[in-house]
């Protein structure tokens, strides 16, 4: 039974996040329900990583068994079809072998936050960033910010609900730049915890504002406390951008 590799771009805004769930449509139900029309396979559509409602994905992976050989172009165009008018798009489908997993084969993940910074509202970014009207520092957020670079313990960074067994996780890349008015932060690693970047991005940009410091940022990270976290980032400025395998 041959598998399929789908890179999925999707706006999170309308739907409860990734996974499945009972209070409301999510982006795995709109795909699956897709499949279901066109190829009927025996397994569900397994993705990367669980994105929160109103979280967004330029390039999450997930895999699927279909009964079928599809070529990679006419199940991607075949897929789409059954889909319109939601906002899940298939950029590509590919064959890979049975033993590929989309969530454990994955060696880095990587996430994209925008702020937008200035003083006037969002447009056709509501919804899409998060709009911060103070002035922030963006050399401040990055210098901060690789403090929290490397193998640590992110209790702190960690959502009460989180179900991984460990806080521990290793940070390999969290970098913050300044684009017109815009901050980005790129955010990279095998594995993150529940809300884990947006719980960073929050508290950087305490940073950026002038509430904290870097030591203060680099204290909250070494007291394991979740109190400590600056505050959560919402979740509309956040991107899944990439998944390595």
């Amino acid at each position: 039974m041959p598998r399929y590799k789908l890179t999925i771009e999707y706006d999170g805004t309308d739907y409860v996040g990734w996974q499945r769930q009972s209070n409301g449509m999510s982006v795995q139900e709109v795909i699956e329900t897709g499949l279901k029309k066109i190829d009927p396979g025996p397994g569900g559509l397994r993705g990367a990583g669980r994105t929160d409602a109103g979280v967004h994905a330029s390039a999450q992976v997930g895999h699927v068994d279909l009964v079928k050989d599809w070529r990679g172009d006419k199940l991607r165009e075949a897929l789409n079809a059954q889909m319109r008018p939601e906002r899940v798009a298939i950029l590509q489908a590919e064959p890979v072998a049975e033993d590929f997993d989309a969530r454990f084969s994955a060696t880095r993940r990587h996430y994209l936050y925008r702020i937008v910074n200035r003083r006037a509202p969002l447009t056709y970014d509501f919804g899409r960033a998060w709009l911060v009207k103070r002035r922030l520092d963006a050399d401040a957020m990055h210098d901060a910010a690789q403090f929290l670079v490397g193998r640590h313990d992110f209790s702190t960074f960690r959502d009460s609900d989180c179900q991984a067994e460990s806080p521990v996780r290793t940070l390999d890349r969290l970098d913050v730049s300044r684009v017109g008015d815009e901050i980005h932060v790129y955010a990279s690693a095998r594995a993150f915890l529940h809300r884990q970047v947006r719980s960073m991005v929050g508290s950087l940009e305490h940073v950026g504002s002038g509430k904290w410091r870097a030591r203060d940022l680099d204290a909250a990270l070494k007291s394991c406390d979740r109190a400590r976290c600056g505050q959560v980032a919402p979740a509309a400025g956040l991107y899944l951008i990439g998944v390595d395998y």
